[in-house]
């Protein structure tokens, strides 16, 4: 068994990065840096030689989404953990170390965060290896950033240098929250406080020790839970003991109580992504300090220090600076890079509200594929339904709508009532109110459909499934 065992955290919402990340599709699943999402790197980066199987803690609504991005980088997981309800850090940490604990107790874990940012793979390789020996000697292990600015958005680790580290880790003489402009410069001119980064290496009994300490009611929840994982479909589903958990940071609950800490700075840049004017600072610019995104055209004309984003529209910035232009197909943001971290009000508002707007995107993936919404006025709606290769629908009806379906390319097998047929191009069919059905793609390539819905409720709970293959409710 390779050294240390990775756990991915893969839970967050990434609010902050509205419109594009929401709840149901979140920041960690993007393609914000490099052509594969930031999931997707953290997952090649935790497959070197260092590294034992891959474990991954997330919520159950996005478990499909998990399992296609491994499927898309040839990769494979040991574990993927299902929470049932979502409880911070400190449960997760406390849920990989009981794990570990079981398989290894031996084994090294390593903590990381699913949506963070890293600039070379290798130096994030070497920086862990460098806090090997002290995780062995029972420390838990924590990974800083040196700061280049007063960040007010980071939390911070007061170091005591090399007085009382071991090796090439620093003894650690407390966390501090994220601090005021003042504060940070402060810390920033010190020289001994380090981003906290979030990233933590430990022996399995050193932390649960510290959870026994400090946090037993998270333990006990933790305990019970893994003890009642049911596993359905390759996933391993927590039991609903872990919801008696209580919902707090690792930060809060061990590591600004506990006394065995050391830091190891990280060799690498480092980004947590968690604003705008984060993936701004952390992106390439062009020679205005602009950065263009998106698969729409974006023009920049005259303009200065901008993020502009596009998924479909095109989007021109004239004369302006330092803004953020995020133009999505059902929302628009614009705002100024310093008022970014703001973002998370204006979407607790929107949900405060009830629209829908700020968890689902226009675009809703499924286990199967995708369906977006095109036009919607009173009694009709429009959508375009893409349906992947061997992608099954559940077998359901509605209540108060029918469906007319229009297949524009690929191959679809259409299940209506007792009979089964296939659609190619340009063939249709009709589903009439009540009528059981269901769609799949038998082909080797996408296949996409035009649903026209017309009927008195179109809410996406109006739904009866009889059968289905992904076992949802």
């Amino acid at each position: 068994m390779r050294e240390i065992l990775p756990f991915i955290l893969c839970g967050g919402a990434g609010t902050r990065l509205w419109p594009l990340s929401r709840e149901a599709f979140p920041k960690q699943f993007h393609r914000l840096t490099a052509p594969q999402s930031l999931f997707q790197q953290t997952c090649r980066r935790l497959t070197g030689e260092l590294f034992g199987e891959l474990s991954i803690l997330s919520n159950y609504c996005h478990r499909f989404l998990i399992q296609e991005q491994l499927q898309e980088i040839g990769l494979s997981a040991g574990n993927i953990v299902l929470e049932p309800a979502s409880r911070n850090t400190a449960a997760a940490a406390c849920i990989a170390a009981l794990m570990a604990g079981r398989a290894d107790p031996e084994a090294l874990v390593l903590l990381v965060p699913s949506d963070h940012a890293i600039g070379d793979d290798a130096s994030f390789a070497e920086s862990v290896g460098q806090g090997i020996f002290a995780a062995r000697q029972g420390l838990l292990v924590t990974f800083g950033v040196q700061p280049d600015c007063p960040h007010t958005g980071y939390g911070y680790i007061e170091t005591n240098g090399r007085e009382g580290g071991v090796n090439l880790a620093l003894a650690v003489k407390r966390f501090v929250e994220k601090p005021s402009r003042e504060a940070a410069q402060t810390y920033l001119d010190n020289g001994r406080f380090y981003w906290n980064a979030g990233i933590f290496l430990f022996k399995a009994p050193t932390l649960l020790e510290q959870f026994q300490t400090y946090a037993p009611e998270v333990l006990s929840a933790c305990r019970q839970a893994l003890n009642e994982v049911t596993k359905d479909l390759g996933f391993r589903e927590l039991g609903k003991s872990y919801e008696r958990a209580p919902a707090i940071s690792l930060d809060y609950a061990i590591m600004e109580q506990a006394r065995n800490i050391v830091c190891v700075p990280l060799s690498t840049s480092w980004s947590d992504v968690g604003s705008w004017l984060e993936l701004w600072s952390f992106l390439g610019k062009d020679a205005r300090g602009n950065v263009a995104k998106g698969e729409g055209s974006v023009i920049l004309e005259n303009s200065k220090g901008n993020y502009a984003y596009s998924d479909h529209a095109c989007v021109a910035l004239i004369g302006v600076e330092n803004l953020v232009v995020v133009a999505m197909g059902d929302a628009v943001l614009v705002a100024s890079k310093d008022s970014a971290e703001a973002i998370k009000s204006l979407v607790d508002h929107l949900k405060g509200n009830g629209q829908d707007i700020a968890l689902q995107h226009n675009r809703v993936y499924r286990p199967w594929g995708w369906y977006q919404g095109l036009n919607r006025g009173d009694r009709y709606q429009v959508k375009c339904i893409m349906v992947k290769p061997g992608g099954i629908l559940s077998l359901q009806s509605h209540h108060h709508r029918s469906e007319h379906w229009v297949v524009v390319r690929g191959t679809l097998e259409v299940t209506k009532g007792e009979e089964t047929s296939l659609l190619t191009e340009n063939q249709s069919t009709y589903i009439a109110i009540g009528e059981r059905h269901r769609l799949a793609n038998p082909g080797k390539i996408p296949a996409f459909l035009i649903e026209v819905q017309s009927g008195a409720y179109l809410d996406e709970d109006d739904i009866t499934r009889f059968e289905d293959v992904y076992h949802r409710d």
